[in-house]
């Protein structure tokens, strides 16, 4: 028998450090590899971290708010067996150089800073005075309900070392100007009129789609799209896809395909900006909008896109859209995305003009389709016709994409579009 230090997992892209929510099992629990034994929030979701091991849980190094950086200890695990490389991820060797508070502030006041760099309101640090260390998730919820540095200042902390907890900043919200910290709140106005207090996600939203308006120089091209070889293709095989794999073949794979090799063509659509440097990515990490049944947005994101045929991007579409839905989506699943797309057409719209989702410097939505009457040239001569047709429209950041870019790779999915292959079997 031996024991080994469970590690706090990577939690995505630029997360530096997570809060612990829930310990799920308790001191003495056998544990199963893939067994959830802890809850944590970051900035961005909340999620269940998985046991990577099989085992016991002989004893607990973290504790309920604990902030925790990515990369520490958070549980001792007895479990039998000679060390290998199956234990190398969660074991901390002895010169392993540990995450310091110092270099994890640092770290994030740089993402903070750099994301809100043109924003005009004062940006909340993650050190504020005295060196008192703010948490992702506190920062979060402070931006969202307009807590002011010094007003974060006067918050009194329960945590480690006097640190602000979820509990205390929640805590101080109940009691801020009478205004109870709930996730919709609604107060009748002369027994007319409805005030309804956004959630926290529709905050965050918000705030994001403000940032993104002030951090990008948005830009929107516009094209018309004939989609009738692909809309009888569909047609023609979407009810032996059902049978055979029992879920559908909608049209967002088809979309997202087009879009993947387009990027191949034009990969400097698939950039971000940092300060005044352009990172080239190497994977293409595709974001889709989900709309959520209560009206709020989320983008999870099918990495390495590129690296599916048809039936498995429909596959991953599928996934994800039904965890988004049952708020099933772990930190990786909404991180690192590298583009986006929103089909829009799915609510009847025709077309629109998305805002960029930061760092990215695109976005693509597609609009619904619909027949309508279209010259169709032929060498016989031109002739009308019925056509199925869907209008795109890309917003790009002008500050690194010019409009011949950000118009040549919008023409590119077009073409990807009409030259679909009819013939081509859904495996």
């Amino acid at each position: 028998m031996k024991v080994i230090e469970m590690l706090m997992p990577p939690m995505g892209e630029s997360i530096m450090e997570c809060t612990v929510l829930h310990r799920l099992k308790k001191e003495g629990d056998k544990v199963s590899a893939d067994d959830s034994i802890l809850e944590v929030a970051t900035d961005k979701v909340d999620t269940e971290v998985p046991c990577p091991i099989d085992g016991v849980l002989k004893q607990w190094l973290v504790k309920e708010d604990d902030v925790v950086p990515i990369g520490s200890p958070v549980a001792l695990i007895e479990t039998s067996g000679e060390p290998g490389k199956a234990d190398e991820p969660v074991s901390k060797t002895a010169d392993a150089e540990q995450p310091t508070e110092e270099s994890v502030a640092a770290s994030l006041e740089k993402d903070f800073d750099n994301a809100l760099e043109t924003r005009n309101a004062p940006v909340l640090s993650s050190v504020g005075e005295g060196n008192t260390f703010y948490s992702p998730l506190v920062l979060s919820i402070a931006r969202e309900e307009g807590i002011s540095s010094d007003e974060l200042a006067g918050v009194k902390g329960t945590g480690v070392e006097g640190r602000i907890t979820k509990n205390d900043i929640l805590g101080y919200l109940e009691n801020r100007g009478n205004v109870v910290a709930a996730p919709i709140k609604t107060v009748s106005v002369s027994g007319e009129n409805e005030i309804v207090e956004m959630d926290r996600m529709r905050k965050m939203i918000s705030q994001r789609m403000t940032e993104s308006r002030k951090i990008s120089a948005h830009v929107t091209s516009f094209i018309e799209t004939d989609m009738t070889p692909i809309v009888k293709w569909r047609e023609d095989v979407k009810n032996d896809y059902r049978k055979r794999s029992g879920d559908s073949i909608t049209f967002t794979p088809i979309l997202i395909e087009a879009v993947v090799k387009a990027i191949r063509d034009y990969p400097l659509i698939n950039i971000s900006v940092e300060g005044d440097k352009i990172v080239k990515k190497k994977d293409i990490n595709i974001g889709m909008a989900v709309a959520l049944p209560d009206g709020n947005l989320i983008v999870p994101v099918i990495h390495h896109a590129d690296q599916y045929d048809l039936a498995g991007l429909a596959r991953k579409v599928n996934e994800l859209a039904k965890k988004a839905r049952e708020n099933k989506l772990k930190a990786d699943d909404v991180s690192g995305g590298t583009y986006t797309v929103s089909n829009i057409g799915a609510f009847a719209n025709l077309m629109g003009t998305p805002i960029i989702v930061q760092p990215q410097v695109g976005i693509m939505a597609f609009g619904a389709i619909k027949k309508k009457p279209a010259v169709i040239e032929t060498p016989q001569g031109d002739l009308l016709g019925i056509r199925s047709l869907m209008f795109i429209s890309h917003s790009y950041d002008h500050r690194v994409v010019d409009g011949s870019l950000g118009g040549l790779f919008l023409k590119r999915v077009n073409d990807y579009l009409e030259g679909f292959d009819t013939h081509r079997k859904l495996i």
